[in-house]
């Protein structure tokens, strides 16, 4: 019970954060114009995290009772276990995805005007170097059903003809207008239960 009198308020504050940052990007948005270059953001990684953090958050008070494990009765175990499947099951892939393609696309930025005919990848501040005709194949990879909450995690992979591949992740930026904009390359479509890279 104490734990839970200890998490109320961390909890609390953090959403209390998450909204300012929220309200302030949704803010100063109103008075910028649309940027054509992607990075990591903290609003669209708030996007992506949103319903696996509050499945966390929702079923982290209850999984706190594997501290008084030894006063607990065989059903309250299996509702337990089960509560923890749950929880785990549904937020543990999104939050593995999102840590796995945002270590990958740490350093990445992505600029893209599709209007200007752009497409430039720079892996910290070095460009790396290609054309659009330098490209051998894309494959574009997707998850199979929208309803988990590690369905928008999907990725790109530009090959290029000289054996280096470029993996794009959807932390980055939504990923459907890049592959319509490289649409006359050679584009392979997967789909996969979970788009690990």
């Amino acid at each position: 019970m104490k734990l839970l009198y200890f998490l109320r308020p961390l909890l609390e504050a953090a959403a209390l954060v998450a909204a300012l940052v929220l309200g302030l990007r949704l803010f100063s948005g109103l008075f910028s114009r649309k940027s054509h270059t992607y990075q990591l953001n903290y609003a669209r990684q708030l996007r992506l995290l949103f319903w696996p953090l509050l499945c966390l958050g929702v079923g982290l008070p209850f999984l706190g009772a594997f501290f008084y494990a030894d006063t607990l009765a065989p059903h309250e175990w299996v509702l337990l276990l089960v509560m923890t499947v749950v929880v785990l099951g549904f937020a543990g892939p999104a939050l593995l995805l999102h840590g796995q393609y945002s270590i990958r696309n740490l350093h990445t930025t992505l600029v893209f005007e599709p209007k200007q005919n752009r497409l430039e990848v720079y892996e910290g501040t070095t460009q790396v170097p290609f054309e659009k005709h330098d490209l051998l194949r894309v494959e574009r990879v997707t998850c199979r059903s929208r309803r988990p909450f590690w369905s928008p995690y999907d990725y790109l992979r530009l090959h290029l003809r000289d054996g280096q591949s470029i993996t794009l992740t959807s932390v980055l930026t939504d990923l459907q207008p890049l592959t319509e904009f490289l649409r006359n390359t050679p584009l392979e479509r997967r789909q996969t239960w979970i788009c690990w890279l």
